[in-house]
C-alpha cells in the first residue's frame, strides 16, 4: 500500500505549476522512515505509490546526488539529508524562539518538555529539552520514553500535541485531515474511532490543553497545551512527558498544566 502523503489535505496549487517529477523523488525519499530503513525499488514503489521503473530511477538519482548509501539492491538515506534539519534548526524562528523556555522547565521541574509543529498526519518535535532518562523502581536507569528525539515524527491523532493541533484547524481543514489520514492504532489505548476523536478534539478546544495517557506509547502520558502567536493563531503545541507509575491523572494535570500555559503565555510574543 501507498504511504500516506504527509502534504496538508487542504493546499493545492495548479496543475501546470506541479513538477511532478520532483513530487515523486521527495514520495521516495520520504517513504524511508523506522519502519523502513532499508528499501529496494519494488518497496519504494509500493510506499511511494509509483511504479517500480519510476521508483528505480528516483532511488539511483538520491543515491548520485549523495541523499542515499546503497549495497545495489537495498538503498538508505545517507547523513546528507540532515542538511535539510540542521538548516531548519539553525535558522527557522520558531525552534529558537522556545528552546531557552524548555530549558528553563526542564530544569524548573526536572521533566522533559517539547514543542511540536503538525506535518499532515504527524506531529514533528522541531525543539526538546532534556531529563529523557529517570531511575526505575529497581534503582536502574531507563529511558522515559522511545522515540521522543529532536526530529521525531509522532501520529497525530494518538498525541497531546496532535490534539491540541487538530483543535486548532478550522472545520472544513479538520474535515479535510480526517477524510486523509487513517487513525493507526499503537497500543491498547489508541483511540482509532472518529467520533471518539473528535470529542478529545473538542476537548481540547474548550479546556485549551489535552491529556493522552500511554496511546501512543506504553508507560508513557503527555499533557499539551496550544502555543499561539500574537495573532492568536495556534503554530505549535508545547507539552511534558512523564511515566503514570510517578504521577496520577489528577496530579498531573494539577502540577504541570499550569507551568506549561504560564510558558505558552509568555512564548505568544515571540513564536
Amino acid at each position: 500500500m501507498p504511504r500516506t502523503p504527509k502534504t496538508d489535505p487542504a493546499s493545492s496549487i495548479a496543475k501546470a505549476d506541479l513538477i511532478a517529477g520532483m513530487a515523486k523523488g521527495m514520495a521516495v525519499l520520504e517513504s524511508f522512515d523506522t519502519e523502513r530503513q532499508r528499501l529496494n525499488a519494488t518497496l519504494a514503489a509500493q510506499r511511494a505509490g509509483i511504479t517500480r521503473a519510476a521508483a528505480r530511477r528516483h532511488l539511483l538519482t538520491l543515491a548520485s546526488l549523495g541523499y542515499l548509501e546503497s549495497d545495489g539492491s537495498y538503498f538508505w538515506l545517507s547523513s546528507k539529508v540532515l542538511r535539510f534539519s540542521g538548516t531548519y534548526l539553525s535558522s527557522a524562528r520558531f525552534p529558537r524562539a522556545v528552546q531557552p523556555t524548555l530549558n528553563r522547565l526542564a530544569a524548573q521541574t526536572q521533566e522533559s518538555f517539547s514543542a511540536v509543529v503538525l506535518d499532515g498526519s504527524e506531529v514533528v518535535i522541531v525543539a526538546r529539552s532534556g531529563n529523557d532518562w529517570r531511575s526505575s523502581a529497581t534503582g536502574k536507569t531507563q529511558v522515559l520514553a522511545y522515540g521522543l528525539h529532536l526530529g521525531a515524527r509522532l501520529p497525530a491523532h494518538a498525541t497531546s500535541t496532535g490534539r491540541v493541533l487538530l483543535a486548532g484547524l478550522s472545520p472544513a481543514g479538520l474535515t479535510g485531515w480526517l477524510q486523509a489520514y487513517p487513525l493507526r492504532r499503537l497500543t491498547a489505548h489508541t483511540v482509532t474511532d472518529v467520533p471518539t476523536l473528535l470529542s478529545h478534539i473538542e476537548s481540547a478546544r474548550q479546556k485549551d490543553y489535552s491529556l493522552a495517557v500511554q496511546e501512543h506509547e506504553l508507560g508513557v502520558q503527555a499533557l499539551a497545551v496550544p502555543l499561539r502567536n500574537a495573532g492568536g493563531h495556534v503554530v505549535g503545541a508545547l507539552n511534558v512527558v512523564a511515566a503514570p507509575h510517578r504521577w496520577s491523572t489528577d496530579e498531573f494535570i494539577a502540577a504541570l498544566l499550569p507551568v506549561l500555559q504560564d510558558a505558552a503565555q509568555e512564548l505568544r510574543a515571540l513564536v
